[in-house]
């Protein structure tokens, strides 16, 4: 009876750490939300009606091969429909724009890249903000306007890649002083290896600052984000005042060539 009873406290106590452990992993994910913040959900976990798909060489709504997709209150970019790599990137718009706010996003990267899909977009996505409208894109665009806060994953093994790093499809940025125009810097974020979740921030004040976080650790810092005179769209994008600054935005999504899940995407609003 001793036996049994030690061997049933035994698995009680198991089952507590387990149960533990999870509750602690779901307060990870919260564990930048204060009392009081109302967080938007962007991404419901139901559906994507709030949101408008644009593919290249695709006319505004068309979900190219069912890429973008909701299984199991997971939105995911889908290449099960896929033969090969064609060119095609898609864009995934939310429907309104935001000017100073916090964006948080659970991602990862899973299953095989596309056949053919470039060597550059393996577990490569990106968080594309202060973006012009789908409306507004042309046809045969790759990329709309915007500053991309680029999501890359790692292999374990496989050396060092950044996450969060900054992309700029026909724009530019101020950092420490100087006009970059290199297309992608990047950030100073560990690698994150292999299927693993994880949780990325970034917040937008407008045309003055913008700053990129891993799991609640700053890895970027960068401001007056602005439209690049060099750019085929410039003078279709600059507005009639001729202030290049980006005050604000669509928010969008990638499809370019491997499978991503996203669990949140969330935002909250702050004031200017």
């Amino acid at each position: 009876m001793i036996r049994y009873n030690n061997y049933l406290l035994q698995v009680i106590l198991v089952s507590v750490l387990f149960l533990s452990s999870c509750t602690n992993a779901d307060k990870k994910q919260q564990s930048s939300a204060k009392p009081g913040e109302n967080w938007i959900q962007l991404f419901n976990g139901k559906d994507l009606n709030d949101w408008q798909v644009k593919f290249k060489g695709e006319v505004l709504g068309e979900n190219y091969k069912n890429t973008f997709r909701v299984e199991d209150g997971i939105l995911r970019v889908s290449y099960e429909n896929w033969d090969e790599w064609n060119g095609k990137f898609g864009h995934l718009f939310y429907k309104d724009t935001f000017s100073h706010y916090r964006l948080r996003v659970v991602y990862r990267f899973v299953g095989a890249q596309v056949k053919g899909g470039p060597g550059w977009a393996f577990r490569n996505n990106g968080l594309m903000i202060h973006g012009q409208s789908a409306e507004s894109m042309e046809l045969d665009q790759d990329f709309p306007t915007s500053i991309e806060v680029q999501l890359l994953g790692g292999i374990s093994g496989k050396g060092e890649r950044s996450t969060m790093n900054l992309c700029t499809p026909g724009t530019n940025v101020i950092m420490n002083g100087e006009l970059i125009e290199q297309y992608c810097i990047n950030s100073k974020s560990d690698t994150q290896l292999d299927d693993e979740w994880v949780i990325v921030e970034v917040e937008v004040r407008g045309d003055k600052i913008i700053r990129h976080f891993v799991d609640g650790k700053e890895v970027m810092y960068y401001e007056q984000p602005q439209l690049d005179p060099r750019d085929q769209y410039y003078e279709k994008l600059l507005p009639a005042d001729g202030n290049k600054l980006l005050t604000k935005g669509t928010i969008s999504i990638q499809a370019e060539s491997h499978n991503t899940d996203f669990k949140t995407i969330e935002l909250l609003v702050l004031e200017e």
